[in-house]
């Protein structure tokens, strides 16, 4: 089916947000030290729990009691959030505007994302009120890859999965937007988003 809607994730795609920019100088460059902390104590299951909503600070304190060790770096993580965004990814954000520019395509997003930190990139990232709506899996207490806020996204904005095409950097996401019937590009960088986006037959 003709592709009419178009569904962007937010980190990854269109904002390079990653905390190497503030733990990479706190291990002084050592990046097995760093992993092994992702991997251990501050894990992307531990911070995907609260892009479902949990509480940062309840989250913090959580971790710090399993981990008195790491308390400090712990605390950086929500402490110095703010550090880890990068800014935009730039190809990206051009592609959208010509997106959201052209009449025959509604464009929004949906993005996991904690409810407690997302303002700070309305206020940093122009380009976020582009979007005809954002729905923010921190506000709607659930993320990706579950199927309900993918749902919730289709429905609120009166979208046919069929007509709509996904764009996700990650697999798991991807496939479970697949699986609902929605169409969809994982995205590596923006010149290969422009050639699928072509490939599928988006006038851009």
């Amino acid at each position: 089916m003709e592709v009419k809607n178009i569904i962007f994730d937010l980190g990854g795609v269109l904002v390079d947000w990653n905390p190497d920019y503030v733990f990479l100088d706190e291990f002084g460059g050592d990046r097995k030290k760093m992993q092994r902390f992702y991997d251990e104590v501050c894990t992307f299951d531990w911070n995907e729990n609260q892009d479902a909503g949990y509480p940062l600070a309840q989250a913090t304190e959580d971790r710090v009691a399993l981990f008195p060790e790491q308390e400090a770096r712990i605390r950086m993580y929500y402490g110095r959030w703010e550090e880890m965004l990068g800014g935009p990814i730039a190809g990206t954000v051009a592609l959208l505007k010509k997106l959201v520019d052209h009449p025959d395509y509604r464009v929004v997003a949906l993005t996991n994302w904690s409810a407690e930190t997302f303002p700070i990139a309305l206020a940093r990232f122009d380009f976020l009120h582009w979007f005809e709506g954002i729905v923010v899996s921190g506000t709607e207490r659930t993320r990706k890859p579950f199927p309900e806020i993918y749902q919730t996204t289709l429905e609120r904005f009166g979208l046919e999965a069929p007509a709509s095409l996904f764009i996700d950097d990650n697999a798991r996401n991807i496939a479970a937007a697949a699986a609902l019937g929605i169409q969809t590009i994982q995205f590596k960088n923006p010149d290969q988003l422009k050639t699928d986006l072509r490939t599928k037959g988006i006038r851009i």
